[in-house]
């Protein structure tokens, strides 16, 4: 989220509401245009309650579909560098292969794949190297004990680490549909609207712009934050970022160092095949 346009359009919107408060305010007779306030109070707030708690109910949802891919990313990361491991108990013929697939896999996932999250464009897409990880694995000749039970761990990790990029995509893509944020602002018209029949031309301009900038700058304040969690991926500050797997890969070339496996990468610096 672009933290400076945020206060800006804020800023701006206020202004315009608060500006034209002031006109209504001209105009208005003295005293107000309700002559029960505390009735119009009354049903003022029934409509503020709703929206409150419709936006606070969203607001959760999307925090939690946040943390679902902020979560998944972190686990995708940890179970790629614990696979690395895993390939280096299997047959000697695939674990080379196996351990570049694996650094291309997630070479791939920060080069591309977070490109594609913050365009919005990844949707449904393979990561290239699970299949290519898959047929090297096809026809492996398992002999050992040790062999046998380090091919049924990599399964269970490459499930989780499937389950978790699922995670993390479709948390990046949000669970806001159209209709909700149409909702969202029509209500936010009303609550606007209603306090527009509060302007009252006996009461000083300063306070009456507070009660409509006031209003204006929280309810946009909310939408914006909820806009954000929404689509976590987004650029900006506070936005996922492919730490966890950055840090993987740093961990997997330091591994591989110090245990001395000599590993050739099927893929460029950005994991796309060679």
């Amino acid at each position: 989220m672009n933290i400076a346009l945020g206060f800006l359009l804020i800023f701006v919107v206020s202004a315009i509401a608060v500006g034209l408060m002031l006109v209504v305010r001209r105009h208005a007779p003295d005293g107000g245009f309700v002559a029960d306030g505390d009735r119009a109070a009354g049903v003022f707030g029934v409509i503020a309650t709703g929206f409150s708690v419709l936006l606070g109910f969203l607001i959760f949802l999307a925090f939690a579909s946040y943390d679902a891919s902020r979560t998944g990313a972190e686990t995708e990361a940890e179970t790629v560098a614990q696979q690395v491991e895993t390939a280096q108990r299997l047959p000697e013929d695939v674990s080379a292969d196996l351990t570049g697939e694996l650094v291309c896999y997630a070479r791939w996932v920060v080069e591309v794949e977070w490109e594609d999250m913050e365009d919005g464009t990844l949707h449904d897409q393979l990561n290239p190297w699970g299949p290519a990880m898959f047929r090297t694995l096809e026809d492996v000749d398992l002999e050992t004990p040790v062999e046998q039970s380090s091919y049924d761990q990599w399964l269970e990790q490459t499930s989780t680490r499937q389950l978790a990029r699922q995670d993390r995509i479709h948390g990046a893509a949000g669970v806001m549909p159209t209709p909700l944020w149409i909702a969202l602002f029509f209500i936010s018209l009303i609550v606007l609207g209603f306090i527009f029949t509060f302007a009252d031309s006996g009461e000083r301009a300063l306070v009456q712009g507070l009660y409509m900038g006031g209003t204006v700058a929280t309810i946009l304040a909310m939408l914006l934050l909820l806009r954000f969690l929404d689509d976590p991926a987004q650029p900006g500050i506070g936005t996922l970022r492919p730490t966890a797997m950055e840090r993987t890969l740093v961990l997997i070339d330091e591994t591989t160092e110090a245990i001395g496996i000599d590993v050739v990468l099927p893929c460029d610096a950005d994991g796309r095949p060679m």
